[in-house]
């Protein structure tokens, strides 16, 4: 890598055809959106404090989607122990 990094997270070292395992793990939980939007926030105001509110409703988005997880994981279990 030549020259200083650029402060914060350098995502962009993969190439453009290798796929981000974070990335793809956000697209699964339906809360890419509200990342994309902290990112952009991020990268406007270089000061995640001005981003509360981005970061806020992506927490609430995968707060959100870590009970319904919970919630379909624990029907399953369910169903399993009532077949046996």
């Amino acid at each position: 890598m030549s020259g200083p990094s650029p402060q914060g997270h350098n995502w962009s070292q993969k190439s453009e055809d290798e796929e981000d395992p974070l990335d793809q793990m956000i697209l699964r939980t339906g809360c890419a959106t509200f990342h994309y939007a902290v990112q952009e926030c991020m990268a406007e105001h270089q000061d995640w404090r001005k981003c509360q509110q981005q970061v806020q409703a992506f927490k609430d988005c995968m707060k959100e989607h870590q009970k319904q997880r919970t919630e379909e994981l624990q029907k399953k279990q369910r169903l399993a122990q009532a077949k046996s």
